[in-house]
């Protein structure tokens, strides 16, 4: 779940030019991710903390009916990385959110946007260090305190951070190996299960369990809207499949080719583990705050097994903290050279890191030591919502930007994508409708609405930020600056 190099071109040509480096980038930074990693890396993006512990929460509340939940929001998440897939076809920057923002609806929105999404990474560290410290309480039952376990993987995943992009990717495509493996390996134990019959839950395993607790919708269709926020929060990071890959030797294959593997990812890595799980414990056996990969072992009498996932998921609530970490750094690099940001964050050590910018949101992740010293029970639930609402931001801009794209090429005002999304624009609307739906059900939710009431709070900060920014003369008006950023970095 990386986002090596976010938004760190800003024209299709240099991107594609450099993408295959090893070396040096036109910006100072060290280019050492292969197609290899950056496939792995992208795959993985795909299963975090919203799979292996906001699913127990939302089993509780939906019941069998999560996996239509999954089921339907994945097909709205195609919707959406089909419609990036046309933007990045018809110029493949990587810093494509913000970019695109300030070429099809203004400079202004190309602003909220590369800061929004840096505040998603820096909110999504907190989720993920949440997580970790969740899953370690698995082995020391509170005897030491969550906080202290938050606090101790922020420093230490800080320091990591001073390692170099290549040993950094590297280290990331085992940690989405491991994922990778175990959810697999969880679903070919279930169903082993259910054909042959071993284990504790042997002989109670059936796919009956998905309709025989209650129905298929056993709190009601209403509950399983309520899930939706959950739902859309796991898939968050996906849209970084179109960043990775423009970071290879050759984007305009391995974009398109990566953006079509998200249906068969979704249903083996959300639906068919699910219905694995709940066909052989029944969801009523699953409680909030606890991984049902976890749970599942626990109720098959699998101890051991139990204690493997709890490692699997730990490690990869830290690899997900760890990518969005060193993202951030480079985002925050990356707005201060289109004169969006503070110029000390353009800035590089000699090993090519952006040193400020990380220190700067590695600091802020600390605020995730403090709510879980405040709050333990609540605080995964409540950085969830806000890292979710935040998230959605930058799919709403690729939608409208592709909607806004797509009218002016079909008037021939400008070139046509070699990677039309199909059944756009209405299956752009379709996805933005369902968004706002999504956003309706969080303020709905009395967990979720507290992220609706920071969003005004963040919206006016941006807005006092961009006119301080005008009155100085640093707000670019579009995604220009080219000078400017070579002779920061020199």
């Amino acid at each position: 779940m990386t986002s090596v190099q976010v938004e760190e071109h800003h024209d299709g040509n240099e991107a594609d030019g450099a993408g295959g480096s090893s070396g040096s980038s036109g910006e100072g930074y060290q280019r050492g991710l292969g197609a290899r990693q950056i496939q792995m890396i992208a795959i993985g993006g795909a299963i975090g903390t919203g799979l292996f512990l906001g699913a127990g929460k939302a089993i509780h509340k939906a019941g069998p009916s999560l996996i239509l939940a999954y089921a339907i929001a994945g097909l709205v998440i195609f919707f959406i990385m089909r419609a990036l897939g046309e933007l990045l076809m018809y110029r493949a920057v990587s810093g494509s959110f913000s970019e695109y923002a300030r070429e099809f609806i203004g400079p202004f929105f190309g602003y909220v946007t590369g800061w929004t999404y840096w505040l998603f990474w820096v909110v999504t560290g907190i989720t993920e260090v949440t997580a970790a410290a969740q899953y370690m309480q698995y082995w020391t039952h509170d005897s030491i305190p969550q906080w202290a376990y938050a606090l101790i993987f922020t420093v230490i995943l800080y320091g990591a951070n001073l390692i170099s992009v290549k040993l950094f990717g590297e280290l990331e495509f085992w940690f989405s190996m491991v994922k990778v493996t175990a959810i697999i390996g969880m679903i070919l134990i279930c169903l082993g299960i259910l054909t042959i019959g071993f284990s504790d839950a042997g002989d109670t395993a059936s796919v009956t369990h998905l309709w025989d607790q209650g129905g298929f919708f056993p709190n009601g269709i209403g509950s399983t809207l309520m899930t939706l926020q959950i739902v859309m929060f796991a898939f968050l990071a996906v849209e970084l499949v179109g960043v990775t890959a423009g970071e290879s030797k050759d984007p305009k294959t391995v974009l398109p080719k990566a953006i079509n593997t998200v249906p068969w990812r979704i249903a083996v890595f959300y639906v068919g583990a699910l219905i694995m799980i709940l066909s052989v414990v029944p969801w009523t056996e699953f409680v909030p705050g606890v991984s049902p990969f976890v749970a599942a072992f626990d109720k098959m009498g699998l101890g051991v097994g139990a204690a493997i996932v709890n490692f699997v998921v730990l490690t990869a609530a830290l690899s997900s903290c760890n990518s969005g970490m060193y993202s951030t750094g480079r985002m925050l690099r990356d707005l201060a050279l289109n004169g969006q940001g503070p110029k000390f964050f353009t800035k590089l050590t000699k090993n090519g890191l952006p040193l400020v910018g990380t220190t700067f949101s590695a600091a802020l992740m600390l605020v995730g030591v403090w709510i879980n010293y405040q709050w333990p029970g609540e605080a995964f639930n409540y950085v969830v919502s806000f890292a979710t609402i935040s998230g959605m931001w930058a799919w709403i801009m690729i939608l409208v930007c592709q909607i806004k794209y797509r009218r002016k090429a079909d008037r021939g005002e400008l070139p046509q994508s070699t990677f039309r999304a199909p059944g756009a624009p209405y299956t752009s609307w379709f996805a933005l409708a369902f968004i706002a739906m999504v956003i309706v059900m969080m303020g709905v939710d009395k967990d979720a609405r507290i992220s609706l009431y920071a969003a005004p709070v963040w919206a006016l900060i941006l807005g006092v930020g961009y006119l301080v920014m005008q009155k100085r003369g640093n707000a670019q008006p579009s995604g220009g600056g080219e000078a400017e950023p070579q002779d920061a970095v020199k």
